[in-house]
């Protein structure tokens, strides 16, 4: 049953919006980190309210996940958070549906421990397709749109990074 627009689940979905828009604008890796624990806390309450739990386990997968990445890119904690990602799974999902952010709790632990700049952003544009279409069959109107705008603004972000890119090489 979806829930009336102005709930409470729903609102605080909405501040997850701003906090997810606000950290795809960041092309520092460090502040997009640090901002995306801060959207993952508020996200992770939406969907517990929603009663989605593996959106929310998911969630708090991925706030240790960007804290771990702030300090280390060792393989071990990577594995660690795998480890995590997998037994957050096993107790939450019930079902296809939770499948979409489990699946994109195990991409994004690569992303952030494997790759940077682009790439990092490209991974996690992946992960934001997933994160939309759990969105849409959870009736989460603030994750729809954040994922929605999200994946626009990291394309955005994408494109003005290569763009830097070329601007250093030709000044070199």
């Amino acid at each position: 049953m979806s829930e009336s627009v102005f709930s409470v689940s729903q609102l605080i979905g909405y501040v997850a919006f701003i906090c997810g828009v606000f950290a795809f604008t960041q092309r520092d890796d460090r502040r997009l980190k640090v901002s995306l624990i801060v959207q993952s806390l508020v996200y992770g309450i939406h969907f517990f309210l929603l009663g989605n739990l593996a959106a929310c386990a998911s969630n708090g997968v991925s706030i240790v996940r960007n804290l771990a990445s702030l300090r280390t890119r060792s393989r071990y904690a990577a594995a660690g958070l795998f480890l995590i990602a997998l037994l957050a799974g096993y107790f939450t999902v019930h079902g296809p549906l939770g499948l979409l952010t489990i699946g994109a709790a195990f991409i994004s632990i690569y992303g952030m421990f494997w790759l940077d700049g682009i790439a990092l952003r490209i991974c996690l544009f992946c992960c934001t397709i997933l994160w939309l279409t759990n969105n849409i069959l959870s009736h989460s109107y603030g994750g729809t749109a954040l994922e929605f705008t999200i994946g626009a603004t990291n394309l955005i972000t994408i494109m003005r990074m290569k763009r830097d890119a070329v601007t250093a090489a030709a000044v070199s």
